[in-house]
């Protein structure tokens, strides 16, 4: 009597319910994935955007009041809303074709501009001089005009103007153009400080409709600038991405069942990770090294800026600086004291270093 060898389909089922399985959960996850990705939270000054850098606050306020605001993303659409409402243009280091900018300046309507960039001023406040540098701090209004006195103290800093100005030339108004230095008063996270709500509604309120100009991301580029990655990348790139899945899918599936059970093998040390970081702490102090320790906690803090500030590992000192600058609103001289500053003096330096990188790599994760 001969015994069959040929695998019944039960058996082909038990071996390979534990592979299927595997795949269908990545599937799962993969679909979840891209559901939640597809929810945008929004950017900095974005009215859609709950975050601390967001502007959603605002809007509502806003709305609360009978004033409509729309929001744009586009030259397109911030041209065809212009006339007739107060355009507030949020992200002006995102706009950067003058073909655009020169149309949109020639559209009538009055105008907020938020932190203006020098090509959106020259374009849209002609005539109007501006500085960088100053700080972000609690100014009183200084001048007659109704939405500052109205208002009060509040945080201002950024540029400063010249001409009729508020809060040290933070605020300035020339005709139907109105100028704030920063819009950090404007956000979710400080609306609700000193007065900044309502020198934020005050401003942002003068018309019945508010046409809310937010770009998520740069329109257009100089001439002679550099071309947008979704030209640089081929044609089949795509193509190889999805056999490049499969051969790795079929690869975890061909060697995936000659792997044998987990084997526990007993560590000689176990050094937490914490206790190496005191250690190491406790030798800079010991030596008094904060030029190294400073070194070391910039080194850190770069190391996780430059990619999400959307710059190679080989970007210059300049182009660090003037990125953090524009995605964080502050001064492009205190961005780079912090991040390529001298050896602090002392210990409570070296803790205000810590503190300054802290707060400059929170503000670029949350714009």
């Amino acid at each position: 009597m001969t015994t069959s060898t040929t695998p019944t389909i039960t058996e082909r089922w038990r071996s390979w319910r534990g592979v299927l399985g595997a795949a269908g959960l990545i599937v799962v996850v993969a679909v979840l994935i891209v559901l939640v990705s597809g929810v945008r939270n929004g950017g900095r000054l974005d009215i859609e955007a709950t975050s601390p850098a967001g502007a959603r606050a605002l809007a509502e306020l806003l709305r609360g009041q009978g004033v409509t605001v729309t929001q744009v993303t586009t030259f397109d659409d911030a041209i065809a809303r212009a006339e007739g409402s107060l355009l507030v243009v949020a992200r002006p280091e995102f706009l950067a074709d003058p073909a655009k900018l020169a149309e949109l300046a020639a559209r009538p309507g009055a105008r907020l501009l938020i932190a203006p960039t020098p090509p959106v001023l020259r374009a849209l406040a002609p005539g109007v001089t501006a500085r960088p540098g100053a700080a972000e701090t609690v100014r009183d209004p200084g001048c007659d005009l109704d939405a500052a006195v109205l208002a009060g103290d509040a945080v201002t800093g950024g540029w400063s103007f010249g001409g009729a100005t508020c809060y040290g030339g933070t605020v300035s108004v020339s005709g139907e153009v109105t100028l704030v230095g920063s819009g950090t008063f404007m956000t979710n996270g400080k609306l609700v400080e000193n007065g900044n709500a309502a020198l934020a509604m005050n401003l942002a309120g003068t018309h019945q409709r508010v046409t809310w100009f937010a770009p998520r991301s740069p329109l257009g580029v100089p001439d002679g600038g550099a071309k947008p990655l979704s030209e640089l990348i081929p044609a089949n790139v795509g193509w190889f991405v999805w056999a490049l899945v499969v051969a790795v899918l079929l690869t975890a599936l061909w060697r995936g069942r000659r792997l044998g059970p987990v084997v526990e093998e007993r560590l000689p040390v176990v050094v937490r990770a914490a206790e190496t970081v005191e250690g190491r702490g406790r030798l800079y102090r010991a030596r008094a090294a904060h030029d190294r320790a400073a070194l070391a906690l910039r080194q850190a803090a770069l190391a996780r800026l430059t990619p999400r500030l959307g710059l190679t590992a080989t970007a210059g000192d300049d182009e660090i600086v003037t990125a953090a600058a524009a995605r964080t609103g502050q001064d492009g001289g205190q961005v780079r004291q912090v991040l390529f500053g001298g050896t602090p003096s002392g210990d409570a330096a070296l803790v205000a270093l810590a503190r300054d990188l802290d707060t400059i790599e929170r503000q670029v994760r949350d714009s």
